[in-house]
């Protein structure tokens, strides 16, 4: 029998899957130079998937990296953040890591655009 081809990927979508990633490394970046630790990128779970899991002191923090064309859509780009994946997700990263159980957490945005500096929206909603 022979081996089942992939599906070849639409070349639109590997185009925003390597802008994805370069806004995650840029945000990155931006966190690193604001002395956070990035401890995760990319964590998947069941429940979805979270950017980047950073640490600061004895703060965890959860952070949704959003990508624009314009500064003039932020408003926009906070609406597509979907809070309730986001929660999710870190309760699952909660329940597996009970070494950072006496931690705070906490849920931030980074929003890009391009010819801007990162806007970093800390606090930026509470859990669901």
């Amino acid at each position: 029998m022979p081996p089942l081809a992939s599906k070849p990927k639409n070349s639109r979508r590997q185009a925003a899957e390597r802008r994805g990633r370069r806004g995650e490394f840029l945000a990155e970046m931006f966190l690193r130079a604001k002395f956070y630790k990035i401890l995760y990128r990319r964590y998947k779970t069941p429940l979805g998937e979270i950017d980047l899991i950073a640490r600061r002191g004895r703060t965890i923090v959860f952070v949704e990296v959003k990508q624009r064309a314009s500064a003039e859509t932020y408003g926009e780009a906070m609406e597509a953040v979907n809070t309730r994946r986001i929660s999710r997700a870190a309760g699952w990263f909660e329940a597996r890591h009970p070494r950072y159980a006496g931690f705070d957490y906490r849920f931030d945005v980074i929003f890009l655009a391009p010819g801007r500096w990162p806007s970093h929206l800390s606090n930026a909603f509470f859990a669901d």
